[in-house]
């Protein structure tokens, strides 16, 4: 009898090549669809800091850098208050390591273990990154992999309109191109990796109300087809009301600042020139209260040191280039330049600096070790915004979307397609949760299939 046209399809071309390339390499044949033409440099994957986090892998040891699974779980209870997945927690913390050596080892990306600074909420240094630190870069690499590959073949735009079932088992998809020529084929296992709903306003006002109104920095095809197409087979949901936000967006050039500018030491005013809040908390749940400022905007004020540690960054680099910085000798004439008032001002960037120095207790309950800012100072407006959402489809430890808590067989998803591991809100998100559940399931889904499925 003749197999399936392919034995996986994949939709969605960001973290769902790792799938891809994993089942490609394992012998399987694949077909990834995704409905965006540009989604080299529109979907989500495409825009992160490439930040991957993993626990106990060689980059650690070589640094000298004591971390284990154990660890990374303990992490994300905390940061969560142990309301995250803790199945799934624990598959992502485990299979980490073996992902990223996968990553370095078999697919030739070259990692470095990210050591100058460390985001809140990580108790090790574990984020592993590319040279730049941007995700276009990771992208441009998995992608090329995918062409190069022989048992691969990507499609864009295509979509994936319909998951067939044959006795409650995957059998086939329809794909569709944008003008609505539809093709069925014949498939024994689908990867949902179309992200989640954050690009459908609707969906996102209907559960996440706190952050409808900003700004949306993420794939415009994240419209919540995963979720469609896995509840029209029965597909259990969760955590809907999850998110990743960000207060570190640039208002002038809509580009990542980035949060190392305020890791390093960088503190966050608003329009009165007053902080409001410790900066030290996630970048993510610091979206939502940046939002409650008058105007919903502010500032993040750093100096040159600071700047110069950044610039590894390529996103702050186009920051830098976009013209986005402001540059003062004083506090009072950064207050001119910004139009706050400049007694705030300056009280608060003494006030800060008396804190970083150890001088005094910080005004806003900040507790970290950081550089003291001097002038000359950068100041940078910012805006808040939704980057992705973190709920979706339930799955298990192989990635299986789960239906009344039993799996579908052959359907799997990963990323803002499932249920991520950052709890409820946004304050559970630690850096690197996007990723790791998008590259992390997409690779437990591949090993999966691969020992379930014939090729």
């Amino acid at each position: 009898m003749d197999g399936p046209d392919f034995e996986l399809v994949v939709a969605g071309a960001g973290g769902g090549l790792v799938a891809a390339l994993r089942a490609a390499e394992l012998g399987a044949n694949v077909l990834v669809v995704d409905a965006d033409e540009h989604f080299q440099r529109g979907n989500n994957t495409s825009m992160c800091t490439a930040m991957i986090p993993a626990a106990g892998t060689r980059w650690q040891r070589a640094a000298g850098v004591d971390d284990s699974p154990d660890r990374f779980v303990s992490d994300i209870d905390r940061k969560t208050t142990g309301t995250a997945d803790r199945r799934l927690a624990r598959a992502l913390a485990e299979a980490s390591a073996p992902l990223v050596t996968w990553l370095a080892d078999a697919q030739a990306l070259e990692l470095e273990l990210v050591t100058d600074f460390r985001y809140p909420g990580h108790s090790a240094d574990r984020c592993h990154t590319i040279a730049g630190r941007h995700g276009s870069r990771l992208l441009r690499h998995l992608v090329e992999r995918a062409h190069a590959h022989p048992r691969i073949e990507v499609i864009a735009p295509m979509s994936l309109r319909e998951v067939r079932t044959t006795d409650g088992r995957v059998s086939g998809v329809e794909i569709a191109t944008p003008d609505g020529h539809a093709e069925h084929l014949s498939t024994s296992a689908v990867l949902l990796a179309t992200n989640g709903f954050g690009a459908d306003r609707a969906l996102v006002r209907q559960w996440i109300p706190e952050i409808a109104d900003s700004h949306y920095h993420g794939g415009q095809f994240s419209r919540g087809d995963a979720m469609r197409i896995g509840r029209g087979l029965g597909a259990d949901s969760g955590y809907l009301d999850a998110y990743q936000g960000h207060a570190a967006l640039s208002s002038r050039s809509q580009t990542l600042v980035g949060w190392a500018t305020v890791v390093h030491g960088g503190i966050i005013v608003n329009s009165d020139g007053r902080r409001f809040a410790p900066e030290s908390t996630g970048y993510s749940e610091f979206a939502a209260i940046l939002a409650a400022q008058p105007g919903g905007t502010g500032w993040i004020v750093i100096d040159e040191h600071i700047e110069a540690l950044c610039s590894t960054f390529d996103d702050f680099r186009a920051v830098v280039t976009s013209g986005s910085l402001v540059r003062a000798e004083t506090a009072t004439d950064l207050a001119v330049r910004l139009g706050v008032p400049a007694d705030a001002l300056e009280d608060e960037l003494e006030a800060a600096r008396r804190s970083a120095a150890g001088q005094e207790p910080d005004r806003q309950g900040r507790v970290d070790d950081r550089h003291p800012l001097t002038a000359p100072y950068i100041a940078i407006a910012v805006t808040p915004a939704l980057f992705h959402t973190q709920g979706g489809l339930v799955v298990d430890e192989h990635a299986r979307v789960l239906a009344g808590g039993s799996p579908i067989p052959g359907l799997y998803a990963s990323g803002g397609a499932a249920i991520g591991i950052s709890g409820h809100g946004a304050a559970g998100y630690l850096a690197g949760n996007g990723l790791i559940a998008a590259l992390g399931l997409a690779y437990l889904a591949a090993e999966h299939v691969s020992n379930t499925v014939p090729v």
